[in-house]
């Protein structure tokens, strides 16, 4: 629909338009889903929200991306056990250059996880667990027999301290699917350089919890790079504004 109007994109097409702009450079996007009226879950997850368009687009910037960038509080409401990706997805991967899955990365300042959680024992990539000082060490060593612990930062999650660290592992293209303290933390550093956003044609009321969660955030400028309609469902893609 937006910048040129157009009809029905294949796979091929999608990732095209969705390809990172910059593959050297790191690149945190996020990709959300909201009601109409803004509600960013209903009755604790954001699963039901998406439409077929939506899953769609979730699968698809999977396959881009060098990890996906969750918080525990998602990982326990969503459920992220198992492989990220399909068989096709991962034959796309391979057939360029990919790993065959991307990495998982799960922040969690208190490390209150259990190391036997399917989470640890059915991915299929060792997961990373960033985290800070605050966890208490006794976590931190149990934690480390089943994933690579990260800590990064005293009490909050260092953003950039995370972000180096994840460079250093060849982890540049991210893609965060959650939650909204995620969200809010990287806002707050100034981290957030794409949103992917899908407005799901429902209306939840109440007092739902919005895409990004805290305080004090600094208004961000963002650019509208695309539009696309799929029935009832409005998927947009913007960048940081230059």
């Amino acid at each position: 629909m937006y910048p040129q109007p157009g009809g029905a994109l294949d796979d091929a097409q999608l990732l095209a338009i969705y390809a990172y702009s910059d593959p050297s450079k790191s690149c945190a996007r996020f990709n959300f889903v909201a009601t109409a009226d803004g509600a960013a879950n209903h009755q604790g997850v954001s699963g039901g929200l998406g439409g077929p368009a939506d899953k769609k687009v979730f699968g698809l910037l999977r396959r881009l991306a060098d990890a996906v960038v969750v918080g525990a509080g998602t990982v326990r409401a969503e459920g992220y056990a198992g492989e990220l990706l399909d068989a096709q997805g991962q034959q796309w991967r391979l057939g360029h250059g990919l790993a065959t899955h991307p990495a998982l990365v799960i922040i969690s300042g208190s490390l209150d996880m259990a190391s036997d959680a399917d989470i640890f024992s059915r991915s299929p990539v060792q997961p990373i667990v960033l985290t800070t000082e605050r966890a208490p060490l006794e976590s931190r060593y149990r934690i480390a027999e089943v994933a690579d612990v990260v800590v990064a930062g005293v009490d909050e999650l260092d953003v950039e301290a995370a972000l180096g660290e994840l460079s250093d592992r060849g982890l540049t293209r991210l893609l965060c699917e959650g939650g909204p303290g995620v969200f809010g933390a990287f806002q707050a550093a100034g981290r957030v350089d794409e949103l992917c956003l899908t407005f799901s044609p429902s209306l939840a009321g109440g007092g739902g919890p919005r895409i990004v969660s805290g305080s004090g955030h600094e208004l961000q400028a963002l650019a509208l790079n695309h539009v696309l309609v799929s029935g009832s469902e409005v998927l947009l893609r913007y960048r940081r504004a230059v």
